[in-house]
């Protein structure tokens, strides 16, 4: 009678500690959950480094970027008005960020012209080579989050309607809080 007492005893244990571990390793290869990924945006992988169009001595921030193409259309718009919101919308942790547009000799002139007079964004000129180099085939009708070291990490897509790019704004705003709140530096 103690003998099947004691093999039922280590049946239990069995089931109760392996079968559980057992099941976990097996819904990790299968995929069976999604993975724990918090970030709104498009993970850049691997990351673009934008050194050569940076200046040199400027002082290591986080960097909400927008590349200006050479018509300025409602998207366009939009993303200049995004950008201008969430550094805004940093409040005190907005020291840590620079809102920067990055212009070509072909960007849009006029569009040019209006953000030289902003204070909040940063204009960042350079030649359409440099701009290819850094992005390397990656499409740039997008808002990008830059890291300290000149990284470009994240991607944000376009919105046509006012509205959706409001509600992407808040996407972006919360990425960039993480990535702040995490991060020691800029």
């Amino acid at each position: 009678m103690k003998n099947t007492s004691n093999k039922r005893m280590m049946i239990t244990l069995a089931v109760v500690f392996i079968l559980p571990v057992a099941l976990a390793k097996l819904a990790l290869d299968n995929d069976w959950f999604n993975k724990a990924s918090t970030n709104k945006g498009q993970l850049l992988s691997p990351t673009l480094d934008m050194t050569a169009i940076q200046d040199a001595g400027a002082e290591p921030k986080w960097q909400l970027l927008y590349i200006l193409p050479t018509e300025c259309n409602i998207e366009c718009e939009n993303a200049l008005y995004s950008v201008e919101q969430v550094w805004t919308a940093l409040g005190k942790e907005h020291d840590r960020v620079s809102a920067t547009v990055i212009s070509t000799p072909q960007s849009d002139a006029s569009v040019t012209q209006r953000l030289i007079q902003q204070k909040a964004v940063k204009l960042l000129k350079t030649n359409v080579e440099n701009v290819n180099n850094v992005f390397q085939g990656e499409p740039t009708n997008a808002i990008f989050i830059a890291d300290t070291l000149n990284n470009v990490i994240l991607r944000y897509p376009l919105q046509v309607e006012q509205q959706q790019a409001i509600l992407h704004s808040r996407d972006i705003l919360s990425d960039l809080r993480k990535l702040l709140k995490l991060s020691r530096i800029g």
